[in-house]
Formats: C-alpha cells, sequence, structure tokens
C-alpha cells in the first residue's frame, strides 16, 4: 500500500493527459528543449569569451600626455639689488 503499483501510475498518466492534452504536453517539452539548447550555447559563448583576450586600446594615463619641447617661453629671473 505504501508504494504506487503500475496502475496508479497509468491513472496518474491518464489524468494528466486529460488535463493538458497532448499538444500542451509536447508545447511544454519544446519549451524545455529550447531552454536547453539556450542554456549550452551561452555556456559556449562565455567560454571563447573567456579564451580570447579583450581587443581594446590600452589605457591611456595622464603620464603619457604628449610633451611639448618647442618654444616654450622661459620665465625671466630677476636679481634683486
Amino acid at each position: 500500500m505504501g508504494s504506487l503499483s503500475i496502475w496508479h501510475w497509468i491513472i496518474v498518466i491518464a489524468v494528466v493527459l486529460l488535463l493538458f492534452g497532448r499538444g500542451k504536453i509536447s508545447e511544454l517539452m519544446g519549451d524545455v528543449a529550447q531552454g536547453i539548447k539556450a542554456f549550452k550555447k551561452g555556456m559556449s559563448e562565455d567560454e571563447v569569451v573567456k579564451t580570447e583576450p579583450p581587443k581594446t586600446d590600452p589605457i591611456k594615463t595622464i603620464d603619457q600626455s604628449p610633451q611639448t619641447t618647442a618654444a616654450q617661453p622661459q620665465p625671466e629671473v630677476r636679481k634683486a639689488g
């Protein structure tokens, strides 16, 4: 009495088929399959991103600003006295 026999399972399957119908169950299974495919595709894209180094320009800091050495006027220093 504690475990379900084959007749219990047949009745449960029949009730599920009556409630949802064959079309709805196959539609749900198709949605599950699409979800699994999308998950696998996402996982493979993550692996590709991890293996490829990022293609960005090098970071420029303030120290890398262009230096101008051409003809800058020097301030005059006057001696007192």
